[in-house]
């Protein structure tokens, strides 16, 4: 048996050729000093193998997979350590299966209380979501927020307050938008968000097909819903959306995001997935190249003075990955997936309850009992 040693566990191989062309398929750049790539994760499937450096750079196998499962292999998990953080000053919190129950709209009681009384306390509380900010304010309206709070919407496209300032926003350009279209349009529903009020802040092809994915979605926001065929014809040049979103079954965008790599249009957007397996839905967020909830975080956190260490993250889904990368604080909820869930083990993130069970309370009621004697 040989080991592979890294930061997250000890994976023990048979010594084969297999297990030796496996270690080469990272790049040579990202070898640690012994060698071997710095791997934090191994996931075995029947149809593939993925090892990650970290959560944003996965090289993944395919055709090998059957036999290197079959090897004889164990996975030790090391021995993690708990470090001691400052008491947070910002505090980014998801919505959709975070800061909301699974089967409801409306944010608890407790999770309310807890997100004010951090603002009471003086912690800067974030809303970082996928939604855009007029399908996220009506969800924060009544729970006594204040005006100024942060939104991180559109997957960090936006960055907006509760009270409608916008602070910062990017756009995607036209023609990527249309080259989005022919790529994705065979996957599912494909809309697009402009920066406009009312109709005509969102633009799809087919409201029936829509409906029939996504139809809370589309209720909610029919009133700025407007139909345009083909959509290419919407995403005329200074016309810019602020992103794209396609949506449809979890293996359908899996297929949608496979494709979209392996398009021209690829390298020219950034593609992030978000999956909900209890309702067999997947979205696929369409950004400007280099945003991400993360990077509108770090930038809000540079305009308040806030050290990425004094900042907390919390989520449940891969949209979420890298703001809790980002922050010195990273929380991830119980209902996430399994695979986010491993990979918050090799990242040092904690884990919070899940959104039934008020997790984002339970993470504020406790820094703000550590806030307490760091003030006394």
């Amino acid at each position: 048996m040989s080991p592979w040693q890294h930061n997250a566990a000890i994976i023990h191989f048979d010594g084969s050729a297999r297990a030796a062309r496996f270690g080469q398929t990272l790049p040579l750049h990202q070898r640690a000093s012994t060698g071997w790539a710095p791997v934090r994760l191994c996931l075995f499937g029947e149809y593939r193998v993925t090892l990650a450096a970290d959560p944003f750079h996965r090289y993944e196998i395919t055709g090998l997979a059957r036999s290197l499962a079959l090897a004889p292999a164990v996975l030790l998990p090391a021995n993690y350590t708990e470090y001691m953080h400052s008491p947070p000053r910002l505090i980014a919190i998801d919505v959709d299966g975070t800061l909301l129950p699974t089967f409801s709209q409306t944010i608890s009681e407790r999770n309310a209380r807890a997100l004010r009384a951090a603002q009471e306390a003086g912690i800067t509380v974030a809303i970082a979501t996928g939604r855009r900010p007029a399908y996220t304010v009506p969800l924060l309206e009544g729970l006594g927020l204040r005006a100024d709070t942060p939104l991180i919407a559109s997957n960090g496209a936006v960055l907006s307050t509760l009270g409608g300032d916008v602070i910062d926003r990017c756009h995607m350009s036209a023609r990527v938008a249309r080259g989005l279209c022919g790529v994705l349009r065979p996957f599912g529903t494909v809309v697009f968000t402009f920066d406009r009020p009312g109709r005509g802040e969102l633009v799809l092809e087919d409201l029936e097909a829509a409906h029939g994915r996504i139809a809370m979605w589309v209720e909610t926001n029919r009133n700025a819903i407007e139909v345009v065929k083909p959509l290419e014809s919407a995403l005329v040049d200074g016309e810019d959306p602020i992103q794209g979103m396609a949506a449809g079954s979890i293996s359908r965008m899996r297929d949608a995001e496979d494709a979209l790599e392996a398009s021209e249009w690829g390298p020219q957007c950034e593609a992030v997935r978000t999956e909900y397996p209890e309702r067999d839905l997947s979205i696929l967020d369409l950004l400007p190249p280099g945003i991400s909830k993360a990077w509108a975080l770090e930038r809000l956190a540079a305009r308040l003075g806030v050290d990425r260490e004094e900042t907390m993250a919390i989520g449940d889904n891969w949209n979420d990955a890298t703001m809790l990368e980002w922050a010195g604080q990273g929380i991830v909820m119980a209902n996430a997936a399994p695979e986010l869930r491993t990979l918050a083990k090799a990242r040092g993130w904690k884990q919070a309850p899940s959104n039934d069970e008020d997790g984002v309370a339970v993470i504020l009621e406790a820094a703000l009992a550590k806030l307490a004697p760091a003030k006394a």
